[in-house]
């Protein structure tokens, strides 16, 4: 193909790997060219886990194998045969070289990508033609429609507007199936002294032929960045999604529902599905998972409360996190409702510390690149949010650390949810809790040498004594507030001679962790 007979450059990056991707539909073989880049700018931008490279990079492999096995022809920038470091040099040069008449692609995961693409196909005298992702239930219009007016934006209404539009898990009479629209009632137990017994051991994929030359580019190319690559098994094929979603249901989805926010040393896939990696690289599609969670429900292979919960998380928060993502654009990012302005503690980088929970929990990111949403929010996030982290570090982390990171879903659960830097957008209140919370969901403080009954004192557990600092810190702002005025009249209750005493540990705690 020559550079005037093409007609069209069909840009994919390494989060849109889906045969239905839209911009695939009026593909024509003889006239139009996909265009892939592996740019060491991405793997750097933020120190990238390993692991989240070698997935990302192998998948993208994987997938042009497949679009050439269909006759698409593919021109593809291998990561070690290319000298350009950013996905905006080389679209330039490509679309310099091969003067295609159009430039499309699907929407970005992130603003910075869609700014860096779009400026780059206008730096070679092109517009970009940028077209809806079709791979979401909800397309950023629809949610803008449902968003507008509203005085917040409250997950659970829109949860409900999703289920009844969708018509999941709805009777016939418009009623939520079961009767109740989430049972939170029924979920979210510890698993108690025992622990989970016998786990079924969730299905991995070995690294291929490809996989393994990716990890061996990897370690050479980026050998400081963070993160192990020994127990790398992540599915890197639509195949390989499917397989995963199959074992999830027949192994572990019954049980997801009471035991989703477990935690227990050693175990780090617990009931959980391993899936959000492959939906957010697009290897399998939301609407295939919630289909056939519905389905293993309506044949009795798993109850009512585990698919709710399941389809909850897909359906409701992971559609509405993207919604308030591109709703409210690139400045979101800087946002710091609580002035925090630590730094990121080395502990998060290296597992290397005291804290029981904490070293379980970073250990097993550094492993494999992942932790289950309790471990994000209620162990890295929840010490982060006590201890007053500058909250763009912390969004920084996650999506450096995380093997299913795509910004648009990592940033507002991070700066939203789990930091409270959007002052109440997201989440009404701040998720602040003592190290008891921790003690109660999990087996980490046995055996830890901080009690979490302590806050001050030489065995004072630190999640404990910055959660009365972090409250003692914030008292005019959420004292009187209808959701946490409670935990503040238990700040009050605390004699005056005491609460100097837990005031003062947390300031050295901070000061020694800055």
């Amino acid at each position: 193909m020559t550079h005037t007979t093409l007609r069209r450059l069909i840009v994919i990056l390494g989060d849109q790997l889906s045969l239905d991707n839209p911009v695939l539909r009026d593909c024509d073989p003889a006239r139009d060219m996909v265009w892939m880049c592996e740019a060491a700018d991405e793997a750097t931008h933020v120190p990238s886990h390993k692991a989240r490279t070698v997935l990302f990079l192998s998948a993208m492999r994987h997938f042009q194998t497949a679009l050439r096995v269909r006759g698409i022809p593919v021109h593809y920038r291998a990561l070690d045969r290319h000298e350009a470091t950013g996905l905006d040099r080389a679209l330039i040069d490509d679309v310099t070289r091969l003067r295609p008449a159009e430039v499309v692609m699907a929407e970005p995961g992130e603003h910075r990508v869609q700014e860096l693409l779009t400026g780059a196909c206008r730096a070679a005298g092109i517009e970009p033609q940028i077209v809806p992702d079709h791979h979401f239930f909800c397309p950023t219009d629809d949610f803008q429609r449902w968003a507008k007016g509203r005085k917040t934006l409250l997950m659970e209404h829109f949860y409900r507007h999703m289920r009844k539009r969708e018509a999941v898990l709805i009777d016939d009479d418009g009623q939520p199936a079961g009767g109740a629209w989430n049972f939170d009632k029924s979920n979210r137990k510890p698993f108690g002294q025992q622990g989970p017994g016998m786990l079924p051991a969730p299905v991995g994929f070995p690294p291929d032929a490809i996989t393994r030359e990716v990890m061996a580019l990897v370690e050479r190319r980026f050998a400081n960045a963070p993160g192990r690559l020994d127990a790398f098994d992540w599915p890197v094929t639509a195949e390989q999604a499917e397989a995963a979603l199959t074992d999830f249901i027949d192994h572990r989805l019954s049980a997801f529902g009471p035991f989703q926010d477990a935690m227990w040393t050693g175990e780090p896939w617990l009931y959980h599905a391993r899936l959000s990696a492959a939906m957010n690289l697009k290897l399998i599609d939301p609407r295939r998972i919630v289909d056939a969670t519905v389905a293993a429900w309506e044949r009795g292979q798993a109850p009512i409360a585990s698919v709710e919960g399941f389809v909850r998380q897909v359906l409701g928060w992971r559609e509405y996190v993207r919604g308030v993502y591109w709703r409210e654009g690139p400045d979101y990012l800087g946002r710091n409702a609580l002035d925090a302005r630590q730094p990121l503690p080395e502990l998060y980088w290296s597992g290397e510390t005291d804290m029981a929970c904490l070293r379980a929990v970073v250990g097993q990111v550094l492993d494999h690149g992942y932790a289950h949403h309790i471990q994000r929010l209620m162990v890295t996030g929840l010490f982060a949010l006590l201890l007053g982290v500058d909250p763009r570090r912390v969004h920084q982390w996650y999506l450096a650390m995380f093997v299913d990171a795509v910004e648009w879903v990592e940033a507002p659960n991070t700066l939203g949810m789990s930091q409270f830097a959007d002052g109440g957008l997201l989440a009404s209140k701040p998720y602040a809790a003592s190290g008891a919370y921790i003690q109660r969901m999990s087996n980490y403080c046995r055996g830890c040498r901080y009690n979490p009954k302590e806050a001050f004192g030489a065995e004072a557990c630190p999640f404990t004594t910055l959660y009365w600092g972090f409250l003692d810190r914030h008292r005019a702002r959420f004292a009187a507030h209808p959701r946490t005025a409670l935990m503040w009249r238990n700040l009050d209750r605390i004699d005056a001679e005491r609460l100097a005493r837990i005031r003062g540990q947390a300031r050295q705690l901070r000061a020694q962790l800055s």
